[in-house]
């Protein structure tokens, strides 16, 4: 099994009319040749869908701890690194498409077997269980700040929840964890095609702008009424202690950028796979927008005083008409979006752990028994993470410094290295 095969494997052309693809209750993978499925019309996926899709799968959790970056880098060094992070991403992306192309395989996989052989592609798949996980745990952890609260350094932050009805067991963080996890992750990691979450991709981009709508129009209130100061626009380095710091933020910076384990599982849903190059660079466009404008907005907002997770800031009075409310409204639109983007990232994570632990079985929607025991087993490790690792700083830190960077700029460079040693006559 290979990252991203959605769609039967047929040879791939600059545009996909009428293109064969199973329904929402048929295997992601490639079938077999003596598997006799039922096929309808499919067209294939749209632009706006895919950008929205791939949007989602870039625009997360990093988001909540990008303002918290602006603290150690200042505004100006932590927007210029969000820019120059996007432009890695982006060629990162296009080596991978291009080499793809080249080699004729439809995903990320696919290319990594090519270049490395069996192992490399292991290896990926390896990097994309423990970049997700890390992610949703980290998900997990901002929905539980958001509903039950947080304390960090010693002071409380008051979650929704206990704030409308005080503090009870029913909204403690285990079991509102709890009652998320079946009510409503559940339900949509058991989609089987991408596409079919288009809608909840584009209502989670739409909630994602309106966090930074709400955040930009209460800063510029503040602004206005003279009451923030403005904020570092470098970093502050006074000794060695505050200088390592400063790479702290990189794992961070990475993850919020890593969509590549996508890229091809929405390429091949395309009805016109030669958009994919501009559904890159859109979606790119459009994530950076929404980081720098948290970024410049968050910090500005709270100064030295912003936390690893911005919405635990929103808890307090903000001095201007109406805070409770806008407070409410920032920490609820961003929680429903982490709601709302949990099963794309769950998508890929179930499709490349079934491919390490039953590399030879048949294709996993074939198999309800091992697609509901995989799910089952995921989302129960990720609940656990969610509940007993204390910070979402804690977990970028580690996937963000290991599998995400392999995935998103370590892998890509490798395979268009041993490429090029293969083309300029080097042995593979």
């Amino acid at each position: 099994m290979t990252i991203g095969n959605v769609a039967p494997v047929k040879e791939k052309s600059s545009s996909r009319k009428k293109k064969q693809v199973v329904d929402e209750n048929a295997p992601l993978l490639p079938r077999r040749q003596d598997e006799d499925l039922e096929f309808h019309e499919f067209n294939g996926a749209s632009f706006s869908g895919a950008v929205f899709n791939l949007s989602t799968t870039i625009v997360g959790a990093g988001i909540m701890a990008l303002p918290a970056t602006m603290k150690v880098l200042g505004l100006g060094a932590g927007i210029a690194m969000i820019i120059f992070v996007a432009f890695l991403t982006e060629a990162s992306i296009d080596m991978l498409l291009r080499f793809s192309k080249a080699g004729k395989t439809d995903s990320y996989g696919g290319v990594m077997g090519d270049a490395f052989g069996k192992v490399g592609r292991v290896l990926l798949q390896i990097c994309v269980v423990i970049n997700n996980v890390g992610v949703l745990i980290v998900y997990m952890i901002i929905i539980g700040d958001v509903l039950s609260g947080t304390s960090a350094s010693g002071i409380h932050h008051a979650g929704l929840l206990e704030g409308w009805f005080g503090a009870h067991w029913w909204n403690g963080r285990a079991f509102v964890l709890l009652v998320t996890t079946l009510a409503i992750f559940a339900p949509l990691t058991c989609f089987k095609r991408v596409d079919s979450l288009r809608y909840t991709s584009a209502l989670s981009v739409a909630l994602a702008i309106a966090f930074v709508v709400i955040t930009a129009g209460i800063t510029i209130v503040k602004l206005i009424s003279g009451s923030i100061e403005m904020p570092r626009w470098l970093p502050n380095v006074t000794d060695m202690t505050s200088f390592w710091k400063l790479f702290t933020v990189v794992p961070v910076l990475v993850t919020a950028y890593i969509c590549h384990y996508n890229v091809h599982t929405i390429d091949n849903e395309l009805e016109d796979s030669s958009q994919i190059q501009s559904i890159v660079r859109t979606s790119l466009a459009l994530c950076s927008t929404v980081y720098i404008t948290t970024s410049f907005f968050g910090f500005l907002l709270f100064g030295e005083s912003t936390l690893d997770d911005v919405l635990a800031n929103f808890d307090t009075d903000l001095g201007i008409p109406f805070s409770s409310v806008l407070n409410d409204a920032v920490r609820v639109s961003y929680a429903v979006h982490l709601m709302l983007v949990f099963p794309i990232i769950f998508f890929a994570l179930r499709l490349n752990l079934d491919g390490l632990l039953f590399p030879s079985a048949r294709p996993l929607v074939l198999d309800n028994q091992r697609f509901a025991l995989i799910n089952v087993v995921l989302m129960s490790l990720i609940f656990l993470g969610a509940n007993f690792i204390p910070s979402i700083w804690d977990a970028f830190q580690f996937t963000g410094a290991t599998a995400a960077v392999c995935i998103g700029f370590i892998f890509p460079a490798a395979i268009a290295l041993r490429y090029v040693t293969y083309f300029m006559g080097g042995n593979l």
